[in-house]
């Protein structure tokens, strides 16, 4: 059958092993739909003799063959002390792009079996992946703990059989112990057609074997063949599922009276006489049941009566602890406190929600009314009994250090009063992991915006330059005019909704953090998403109101381009939006990266002004950068005069508050040599490829 076929290859030791596209194959499971592969793993290396990084990148490519990564077994890993590495499978309509971020700076951080983001960091992939590419950030690299961390390691493999160890950061050990290779789980089926299709089409039909089942795949389209119960064997080939003797397995199907076998099955049948050693639910009913039988028969069902006692018994405990664990987790984050801020203040809308309610409100949570998933939770849309339509969003994990605080710091955040940032409703504190509750808006994301709507309608450069400035004025509001000031720590389009005129609301603040007293509080803040985090926010674990202002300066390229933060096609010095951009101001070549409907309005003095904005709000040391109130003061003079261009624009106002132009520094990136060395790029036939 296309696509299975197995050969042998020799090993560079010499060894015959078996391959499919040029990947070994450890084992397969024919019961399971899966197999074993070894999968490459991507290092990063920095090489004293140059002052640069080298790069080994691979990727693998399945596509239109049976095999799919399978995101049950498989996790995307990365090892090192100063690391941000990606996988990526770009496609037009079904891009899949993630991170993983790890930070430490001494070998005592560093913790066994410990893959939390210190040495070591895991994440998961989706289903039905079929190609994937790792990619190194070169902003990332170990120039300052070669000592002792001079590699990097990304790979994606078999998670039960990684364990991370703090040698494989400070020695060759993960070196010496993969090889180069590492296992990786693959699912396989049949993907041409489904079960019901098959079943239709006998020439093609995949499970010829009598006594055999088609099951639809887990893992992408198609299906796999299983033996019937009760035999085993290969349902792929002409009598390959034979029937089971389980009278020979007495220790998996127990028969104490006479095992007799049958096609699919067996029976057990108790012997003659009152000395039989067969248990009651092995005797036929038609068989004479002995004395002692019967003694049996009446004291089972004396159990029978109190296990039904017990099962009642249970059933309200069970019913007494789940309201002692609402009560417990309604104390735990603070819920008490929350209603006495609640009642020192009049006329407060902010309502603490019942777990009933919210149930209530989204259908059980039914997937239909799901508005969008990420990385910290799921939000719903609700209804709730006074036909009211809010957004309710179930997160993942909370911060467990400041559990306590949590309703007093969601009472804060809701007394936010600003028409462009989402208002915050209630939230529901007796659950494990507390929900919020927000104002629904109607318009969608501007991520939406950006990367979906526009491909059919054009966004006037007028329209993004007032978005802008509502998302930087609502961000400015935030960490100036806010009591106490409030740090977003995820700006990015997806956090930005429009409503019905499409205004701008900044949402997902819930998720926020007020400003952090002292230091122990910094380690606790690490968040955020590929693309749009700070750099020194990764070096330091310190989240300030400047790291907003990196987040925001992301979003406004994205504004200018039309083009995502991230983005695995082209070379590596074009998968990040802002070294791009960064790039391209510093060459002249801005205009290669615009927007075609930005580029076709021919505004090329506002759109510079904006981009030396964006290049500020980018740059690399937080000190340097405006403030987000300085970024919305100068969005808001730069749209007025796009609405009144008669009105002249003060270029040498603009120059003070942007500072000295980072054109003058003759570095990229803001003063960060990036310069790397790439080795000669090798293909295998499955395009596996190693190389800068």
């Amino acid at each position: 059958m296309e696509g299975f076929e197995l050969y042998c290859n020799k090993t560079e030791a010499g060894i015959e092993k078996p391959f499919v596209f040029n990947v070994e194959v450890i084992n397969i499971s024919v019961q399971l739909g899966q197999a074993r592969l070894l999968s490459p793993v991507s290092s990063q290396c920095y090489n004293t003799s140059t002052n640069s990084s080298d790069y080994y990148v691979w990727r693998m490519n399945f596509d239109d063959t049976p095999y799919r990564f399978s995101d049950v077994h498989n996790k995307f890993t990365i090892i090192g002390c100063n690391t941000l590495a990606y996988i990526g499978s770009p496609r037009d309509n079904n891009s899949y792009e993630s991170g993983c971020v790890s930070v430490c700076h001494n070998e005592d951080s560093l913790v066994d079996d410990s893959c939390s983001g210190i040495g070591c960091c895991q994440t998961t992939i989706p289903e039905n992946l079929t190609y994937y590419n790792i990619q190194f950030d070169a902003n990332f690299d170990s120039s300052s703990i070669w000592e002792f961390s001079p590699c990097s390691y990304a790979i994606l493999l078999e998670a039960s059989w990684f364990k991370f160890h703090e040698t494989y950061i400070t020695t060759n050990q993960l070196q010496n112990k993969t090889d180069g290779w590492a296992p990786v789980v693959v699912d396989w089926a049949i993907r041409n057609e489904t079960c019901e299709v098959a079943k239709l089409n006998h020439n093609s039909y995949a499970c010829i074997s009598a006594n055999s089942v088609c099951l639809s795949s887990t893992n992408g389209p198609g299906y796999l063949c299983n033996c019937s119960s009760g035999y085993q064997g290969n349902p792929y080939i002409h009598n390959g599922c034979q029937d089971i003797d389980e009278c020979d397995y007495n220790d998996k199907y127990p028969c104490h009276g006479i095992c007799t076998n049958t096609p699919g099955g067996y029976y057990c049948s108790c012997p003659q006489g009152t000395h039989g050693k067969a248990s009651i639910a092995e005797c036929t009913p038609d068989q004479k049941l002995p004395s002692a039988v019967k003694v049996v028969i009446g004291t089972s069902s004396s159990l029978a009566f109190l296990l039904l006692c017990s099962m009642c018994i249970y059933m309200v405990y069970e019913r007494r602890r789940f309201t002692k664990d609402k009560e417990r987790y309604f104390k735990e984050y603070g819920g008490w406190l929350l209603l006495e801020e609640i009642k020192g203040k009049q006329g407060v809308a902010f309502k603490i929600f019942t777990n009933q309610e919210l149930e209530q409100a989204t259908d059980r949570f039914d997937d239909n009314r799901v508005l969008g998933r990420g990385g910290y939770g799921t939000v719903y849309k609700g209804v709730l009994e006074d036909n009211q339509i809010v957004a309710v969003k179930k997160p993942k994990m909370i911060n467990e250090s400041n559990k306590n605080e949590f309703g007093k710091e969601m009472f804060i955040l809701s007394q936010i009063n600003h028409k462009n940032i989402v208002k915050l409703l209630g939230c529901c504190l007796e659950v494990e992991v507390p929900m919020l509750v927000y104002e629904f808006v109607t318009n969608g994301t501007l991520f939406h915006l950006i990367h979906e709507h526009n491909r059919t309608s054009p966004i006037p450069l007028g329209t993004r330059l007032r978005i802008a400035y509502e998302s930087a004025d609502a961000l400015a509001y935030l960490h100036s005019s806010a009591s106490p000031p409030i740090i977003h720590g995820d700006v990015k389009p997806s956090n930005i909704l429009l409503d019905e005129n499409y205004m701008a609301k900044v949402s997902d603040f819930g998720a926020s953090k007020l400003v952090p007293k002292d230091e122990d509080q910094f380690a606790t803040l690490v968040q955020g998403t590929c693309g749009y985090l700070d750099p020194e926010y990764l070096q330091t674990c310190q989240l300030t109101d400047k790291s907003d202002v990196y987040s925001f300066g992301v979003v406004l390229l994205e504004l200018l381009t039309g083009k995502k933060a991230l983005c695995f096609e082209g070379s590596e010095e074009e998968r990040s939006l802002a070294s791009n951009f960064i790039a391209a101001m510093n060459e002249n070549r801005l205009l290669e990266i615009l927007d075609n409907q930005v580029k076709s309005e021919g505004d090329m003095e506002l759109i510079q002004e904006i981009s030396e904005l964006a290049k500020q709000c980018l740059n690399v040391r937080g000190e340097e950068r405006p403030t987000m109130k300085e970024v919305a003061t100068e969005l808001d003079k730069l749209r007025k005069s796009k609405l009144h261009p008669w009105i002249p624009h003060n270029a040498e106002e603009t120059e003070s508050l942007l500072g000295e132009s980072s054109n003058d520094h003759g570095l990229n990136y803001n003063g960060i040599d990036t310069t790397t060395s790439y080795t000669t790029e090798k293909r295998l036939a499955l395009d596996i490829e190693y190389g800068r």
